[in-house]
C-alpha cells in the first residue's frame, strides 16, 4: 500500500484500539491489541505520517529512534533492593523505569493529555543486546518490568533488509503478534501532500516530467546511490531560502539532498532552465494582467518548457491561496478574541481595553509555548498563533492612548473599526488572488487555447488543498467556465468514440 492508505489504517487502528465500552473497558482488550509494524523503505514519509496522525486525532506522540539506544536506556538500569521471603530478607535486582516508558509518563504530564501513540523508528535495526528486549516489548508490551501505560497505542516501522544490512529478521511468533503494513513509495500520493505542504514549483514540475527520478536507491562502486521523498522536501525548503538570500544553487547542494549525482545534474541543469524562465516568461506580469499572451516561440516551445511555465504559475498563485488561508485563520481567531472582549464590555467587566488586550496576547503567547513544550504543534500552527499576536500587537499599536473621558466602549469601538480595516484589507489581498488566477487562465487560453497545457493548470488547481478551498470559499468565473467547457469536451470525445464503437 503507498503511505496514504497507510496513515489511514493506522488512524482506524488507533481508534479501534482506544474505543471503549459504556463501562470503559477496551473493546478490544489491552493484551490483544497488535503493535502496528510500518514496513517500508527509508525516506518515504514514515515518520511524518505519524505526527500527521497525531495532529488529526488530538492525541499525543512519542516518538524514538530505537536503533539509538542501549539496553541500559531501553529497559533502565539495575539497583539492588531487599524482599523478605519465609522469613528471611534476600538481596533482589530490580531496575528502574525504562527512559521510554518515562518519556510517555512526561507528555501526559505536559500536555495533560493521557492517549497517544508511542512510535519506534528502525525497530527492526536494533543491536544484538538490545534485540532480545524489543521481541520482548513487541509480544508484551513492556520494557523490563515497566509496562507502557494503557491508552497508548504502539506504532513501530523498519526497513526491509534490501535498504538496511543490519535488519534482523523477526520470528513467527513475534509476526503473529504484529499488524504488519507494508509501504511503498507512490509519486502520486506524495504530490498531493507535497502540494499542500508548499514544495517549490521547480521540484513539482520537475518531477512531473521525471516521474522515475521520484525514489531510487541502487549499490554503486563508491556506496548507496539514493533518492528519497525526504530528500526531495528538504531540498525544497532550503531551495526557498537560497533563492530568498540569493545563493547560487550548484550542483553540490543539490547533491547534498539528492544522494545520486545523476539525479543531482539532472536536477540541476533543470532548475538552471526553471529560472531562466522565470525572467523570460514574466510570471508576475501574467499574474497581473499585463501581459495577457505569449510569443509564437513560446506556443511552440518543448512540452517540458510549458511544462516549467504551468509550475510556475501554478506555484505562485499557490503561494498566494497559501497566504489567504493563513490570513483567514488568523482573523477568524483575532475575531473570536474582540468578540470574547465585546461580551465583557457590555456587561461592565473591562476597565480598560488596552490592558485587556494586552493580556489577552500574553495569554496567546503562553499558549504557544505550553502546547510546544507539550509537543502539540505543528509548524503552521504555531506560524498561525504568532500571527496572531502579531495582529493584536498591531491592534494595540495603532489604538491611540485614551483621554481621561474616553469610555470602555468608546476603546472598543477603536478597536472594532481597526480590525474592520484589517478585513477589508484582506478582501483586497483575496480579490487580487482571484484575479490573478483568472489572468493565468486568460493568458493560457490566449497563447494555447484549450489545449493540454490549460488542463495541466487546472489539474494542478484542483490537486492543491489551498486552492480549491479559495475557490470554493470565493469563487472564480473564469475557473469555473474553464473547467466546463474542458468537461463538455470530454464528453463529446466519449460520445464520439460510443458512436464510433456502433458503426
Amino acid at each position: 500500500m503507498n503511505i496514504k492508505a497507510a496513515k489511514q489504517e493506522i488512524i482506524r487502528t488507533v481508534r479501534s484500539y482506544l474505543a471503549k465500552d459504556e463501562t470503559g473497558a477496551y473493546l478490544i482488550p489491552r493484551e490483544r491489541q497488535r503493535p502496528v509494524l510500518l514496513m517500508g523503505a527509508p525516506g518515504i514519509g514514515k515518520t511524518a505520517v505519524m505526527h500527521q496522525i497525531a495532529e488529526e486525532l488530538g492525541i499525543s506522540l512519542v516518538s524514538y529512534t530505537i536503533t539509538h539506544h542501549t539496553r541500559q536506556s531501553a529497559i533502565g538500569l539495575p539497583i539492588v533492593s531487599e524482599r523478605v521471603y519465609g522469613g528471611r530478607k534476600y538481596s533482589v535486582t530490580e531496575y528502574t523505569m525504562s527512559e521510554i516508558v518515562a518519556s510517555i509518563y512526561d507528555q501526559i504530564e505536559r500536555s495533560g493529555i493521557p492517549e497517544g501513540i508511542l512510535f519506534l523508528d528502525e525497530i527492526n535495526c536494533v543491536s544484538e543486546t538490545l534485540a532480545p528486549t524489543m521481541l520482548q516489548f513487541l509480544q508484551y508490551k513492556t520494557f523490563g518490568t515497566h509496562r507502557v501505560p494503557d491508552g497508548y497505542v504502539i506504532v513501530t516501522a523498519g526497513n526491509p533488509p534490501e535498504y538496511n544490512r543490519s535488519v534482523r529478521d523477526f520470528d513467527i511468533v513475534t509476526l503473529d503478534r504484529l499488524k504488519r503494513l507494508d509501504v511503498t513509495e507512490d509519486f502520486g500520493v506524495w504530490r498531493e501532500y507535497a502540494l499542500r505542504a508548499g514544495v517549490h514549483s521547480a521540484v513539482l514540475s520537475y518531477l512531473e516530467i521525471r516521474k522515475e527520478r521520484f525514489y531510487s536507491v541502487r549499490a554503486g562502486i563508491s556506496g548507496s546511490r539514493f533518492v528519497t521523498a525526504r530528500g526531495w522536501e528538504d531540498l525544497s525548503d532550503e531551495l526557498k531560502v537560497y533563492e530568498k538570500l540569493g545563493f547560487p544553487v550548484t550542483q553540490e547542494f543539490v547533491q547534498s539532498f539528492l544522494q545520486d549525482p545523476e539525479t543531482a545534474e539532472d536536477f540541476t541543469a533543470y532548475y538552471a532552465l526553471f529560472e531562466k524562465y522565470r525572467s523570460l516568461y514574466r510570471v508576475p506580469e501574467i499574474l497581473a494582467g499585463t501581459v495577457t499572451k505569449g510569443s509564437e516561440q513560446l506556443k511552440n516551445a518543448p512540452f517540458d518548457e510549458k511544462l516549467s511555465l504551468v509550475g510556475l504559475l501554478s506555484g505562485a498563485l499557490g503561494q498566494e491561496f497559501r497566504d489567504w488561508n493563513q490570513d483567514l485563520e488568523v482573523q477568524q481567531r483575532v475575531f473570536a478574541i474582540l468578540k470574547d472582549l465585546r461580551a465583557l464590555v457590555q456587561d461592565g467587566s473591562v476597565r480598560s481595553v488596552r490592558d485587556w488586550l494586552k493580556e489577552a496576547e500574553r495569554t496567546e503567547q503562553q499558549e504557544i509555548e505550553h502546547r510546544r513544550e507539550a509537543r502539540l504543534l505543528g509548524r503552521e500552527e504555531e506560524r498561525t498563533g504568532h500571527l496572531v499576536c502579531l495582529r493584536l500587537r498591531e491592534i494595540l499599536e495603532k489604538l491611540a492612548a485614551p483621554a481621561e473621558e474616553t469610555s470602555v466602549k468608546q476603546e472598543y469601538d477603536a478597536v472594532r473599526e481597526l480590525f474592520a480595516a484589517s478585513e477589508k484589507a484582506r478582501a483586497v489581498r483575496a480579490a487580487a488572488a482571484g484575479q490573478h488566477l483568472t489572468n493565468a487562465l486568460s493568458f493560457l487560453s490566449n497563447t494555447f487555447g484549450e489545449d493540454q497545457e490549460i488542463v495541466l493548470f487546472l489539474s494542478e488547481i484542483d490537486a492543491g488543498y489551498y486552492s480549491l478551498k479559495f475557490v470554493r470559499a470565493n469563487g472564480n468565473e473564469a475557473y469555473y467556465h474553464y473547467n466546463q467547457l474542458l468537461l463538455l469536451r470530454d464528453r463529446r470525445a466519449e460520445i464520439r468514440e460510443e458512436v464510433m464503437k456502433l458503426l
